[in-house]
């Protein structure tokens, strides 16, 4: 669990521009480290099942005192959860990967793969066209991780009940 106890907001935007290199506290974990070559970075300093971790939060060019503390926040609320923010914020980001997948793309890069085995390099269109004519335009354009039975079900149930 996380605790903050300490004072929140102990820096200001012209302090933030103006620090030698070093490092500095704006309270609840959240510090920014400016290094002797000018740059600097925010990160987020919680303790999570009993392991202190540092999240980095961007680099100051980037990220304004105001957002280092709303992301600081945002993530001091998932470790209050009992989740490590690192680890949450990994997983957010595999399953945004996930989602732009496209069932069109991974049809077109499977049939791509696998033409130089069907008969004529797939030019009778057996393999690909069914997919192309009733699976793709209701389909196509739904992330993988999106799709499920239901919905291929729904999409094979007019293509079964005309063979049926």
């Amino acid at each position: 669990m996380l605790r903050v106890t300490r004072a929140l907001s102990k820096l200001s935007a012209a302090k933030v521009k103006s620090v030698a290199p070093g490092k500095y506290s704006d309270g609840g974990g959240l510090w920014l480290h400016r290094r002797q070559d000018g740059g600097a970075q925010w990160f987020l300093r919680v303790s999570i099942h009993g392991r202190r971790r540092e999240m980095g939060l961007g680099p100051l060019h980037d990220v304004s005192l105001k957002q280092a503390r709303l992301e600081a926040e945002r993530w001091r609320a998932v470790a209050r959860q009992g989740k490590d923010p690192i680890k949450e914020r990994q997983r957010l980001v595999r399953e945004a990967e996930r989602n732009l997948y496209l069932l069109r793309d991974i049809a077109a890069d499977a049939f791509e793969s696998r033409k130089a085995d069907l008969k004529d390099d797939g030019k009778a269109g057996r393999w690909f066209t069914p997919l192309e004519l009733h699976v793709l335009p209701k389909l196509g354009g739904v992330p993988v991780s999106q799709i499920d039975q239901q919905d291929i079900r729904d999409t094979l149930r007019p293509i079964l009940a005309r063979q049926g």
